[in-house]
């Protein structure tokens, strides 16, 4: 089991990566660490925060994917209808865009940490992008 922590703003947690469940996705995103971007908060898909790739492709298959992702489940969309993105929840989504509802791989769940992402969504939201770092432990 792959541990991993999350920070986002002054907020650390710590998460697992789904590697049974999601192993080419896991794999491809293990080659993006040590990640450091911005999260911004989503448009269509209810209260959860992204992190945009454009056009950047993996060349990934589906897998272990959902449109309704838990609190704290995070998501790679392997782009198609809409561009790559990391999504991750803090409360309701149905994982949508300006085409439709979108199904993206579960790949990382939050397992310590978690009752600050509502915090982290609602700051997001009001006071804009906010810096993210996802690291192995």
């Amino acid at each position: 089991m792959t541990e991993l922590r999350i920070k986002v703003g002054e907020r650390e947690m710590m998460g697992v990566l789904e590697e049974e469940k999601a192993p080419l996705t896991c794999e491809a995103f293990r080659k993006m660490l040590p990640l450091k971007s911005k999260v911004i908060h989503v448009r269509w898909s209810g209260e959860a925060v992204w992190i945009p790739y454009g056009e950047e492709r993996l060349g990934l298959p589906y897998e272990n994917n959902t449109s309704h992702p838990q609190i704290g489940q995070m998501l790679l969309y392997i782009g198609g209808v809409s561009e790559m993105e990391i999504l991750l929840p803090y409360g309701a989504c149905c994982f949508s865009s300006c085409s439709g509802q979108l199904s993206g791989n579960h790949f990382l769940t939050i397992t310590a940490g978690k009752e600050y992402l509502e915090e982290m969504g609602k700051k997001t939201l009001w006071e804009g992008a906010q810096e993210i770092e996802i690291d192995y432990r």
